[in-house]
């Protein structure tokens, strides 16, 4: 487990583009938080930092954005399917060609992959949070390495 200090928004983006330039195909970032804790915030910058050149939102409404860039950006947000046993097509998602970034992850436990870098973000002032990375497998627990570096 590693904890990062994020003093500010700039912080929050200069980390999400300093992992996005690690990112590769089949990837998977699970986050959880509450609202507000800057979820939606982090996966803007990640995707910019991955090329995306669209708008990034949230897609509670739709469960699923897909979008281009250096790497396809899979964002999820899986919110509304609390009390759901749909079967959205997980593996094609997340063993395909693309990044996935899952918002209230733990909804969906079941059907994540099982190596992957759960990131858990709180609150702690007006503009400081607090990012817990949890990397499940070889590849996040390098990957983590290299970020703290």
């Amino acid at each position: 487990m590693y904890e990062i200090i994020m003093n500010s928004v700039d912080d929050t983006e200069r980390f999400a583009c300093k992992l996005a330039n690690k990112l590769e195909a089949q990837d998977t970032i699970t986050l959880e938080g509450d609202l507000g804790a800057g979820k939606t915030t982090f996966t803007k910058a990640l995707a910019k930092g991955l090329g995306v050149k669209r708008t990034v939102n949230s897609p509670t409404f739709t469960i699923i954005k897909q979008y281009e860039g250096r790497v396809p950006f899979n964002h999820l947000d899986v919110y509304r399917l609390a009390e759901s046993d749909e079967d959205l097509g997980w593996d094609e998602l997340f063993y395909g060609d693309a990044v996935s970034v899952v918002e209230w992850s733990h909804l969906i436990e079941q059907d994540l992959p099982q190596d992957r870098l759960a990131i858990e973000i709180y609150r702690i002032g007006e503009n400081e949070r607090r990012f817990v990375l949890i990397p499940r497998g070889e590849r996040y627990e390098a990957l983590c390495e290299e970020l703290m570096k």
